[in-house]
């Protein structure tokens, strides 16, 4: 497992977590879309923190250099 998610894009994905965790804790998001953006913010957070994204990865992305 090569990695391939750079710094900018990992502040970028955590940034993005924590407004979604943020918003569903306020209750703007519930029911299936609430759901949906807890599982969403959790692998943002996970490919950030491992620096390694799959769909980068099926893509030929890189944001690492």
């Amino acid at each position: 497992m090569k990695q391939n998610v750079g710094f900018a894009d990992s502040f970028i994905r955590i940034i993005l977590a924590i407004g979604i965790f943020l918003v569903w804790l306020d209750g703007g998001l519930t029911g299936i879309w609430g759901g949906i953006g807890i599982l969403l913010a959790i692998i943002f957070l996970v490919t950030a923190l491992i620096s390694w994204c799959p769909i980068w990865s099926i893509l030929g992305i890189r944001t690492r250099k």
